[in-house]
């Protein structure tokens, strides 16, 4: 029998703020705790094994934080470590814990936006070299054509808090318009890193009329909360009580400095070492 806990969300970084800020919006009686590898971040250009590893070791951690549920909003993450921890681990660790990625949710809804049938996932070196996302939207809508394009600059400028600048639209232009060059049907584009939704303004202002710049944390948060309604079993091993702790492997008073960039408000961190 599981004891209640908070539900944990994982990310290398900071990016997961913006998951974690949409899921608080919508289910904001739950509690939360998030945990930021920062100490080790990027994953975006680290190795399959790595990132297992990684995450793995942060799975665990938060479980022994008392988490029954652990949302891993990192697309790199998803994309590299996901289906071995939920096919090889969990069923060793405890067969009752859940660990849920990002890319599934997002690819499940993607058949009910675009109208061309013809798409395209801008993310970070690690996850488009993965082809995670074009492996699950192509399982669910083998119709749909897919483009993709890594831009390895994109994050940064967000996580170095320069992604207002008028230097950032140099990198966000050039993307834009590589993978449109590839497919000029393209009529959604997949927001498939975490920052992402930080440079909205500026991706909008390179996107031809009628192509869609689709960011994740709204369906993540939908999704999560269909999952819950449809696992009574895991929603009653969520504590309900409106509070969010935060921590991070790096320091905290960066972590917090930074978070203020994804959530517009001050939080208080706590530093935790993960081995």
């Amino acid at each position: 029998m599981l004891t209640p806990g908070p539900i944990g969300v994982f990310d290398s970084g900071y990016g997961g703020l913006t998951i974690l800020s949409e899921i608080q919006s919508l289910m904001p009686e739950y509690d939360y705790y998030y945990l930021g590898d920062n100490s080790r971040a990027p994953y975006g250009t680290r190795s399959f094994d790595v990132v297992y590893e990684f995450t793995k070791q942060a799975v665990l951690r938060l479980f022994d934080m008392g988490c029954n549920l652990v949302i891993l909003a990192c697309n790199t993450a998803s994309a590299k470590a996901l289906r071995t921890i939920q096919q090889k681990d969990l069923p060793l660790i405890d067969p009752d814990k859940r660990v849920l990625g990002i890319i599934r949710p997002t690819a499940e809804i993607i058949g009910s936006v675009t109208k061309s049938r013809h798409i395209g996932v801008l993310g970070t070196v690690g996850t488009i070299q993965s082809g995670s996302y074009l492996i699950e939207i192509n399982k669910l809508f083998p119709d749909i054509a897919i483009e993709s394009e890594a831009c390895p600059m994109w994050a940064p400028l967000v996580e170095n808090n320069e992604h207002k600048s008028a230097g950032a639209e140099y990198f966000i232009k050039k993307n834009i318009d590589n993978i449109l060059s590839k497919d000029p049907l393209i009529d959604t584009l997949i927001l498939g890193c975490t920052h992402y939704p930080l440079l909205m303004d500026k991706i909008r202002k390179f996107l031809p009329q009628g192509v869609l710049a689709l960011a994740q944390g709204e369906y993540i948060a939908r999704s999560l909360q269909d999952y819950l309604c449809r696992h009574p079993e895991i929603d009653a091993v969520c504590t309900k009580g409106h509070t969010s702790q935060y921590y991070t492997t790096e320091s905290p008073q960066k972590f917090s400095e930074a978070a203020t960039i994804f959530l517009n408000k001050e939080i208080e961190v706590d530093r935790i070492t993960l081995e």
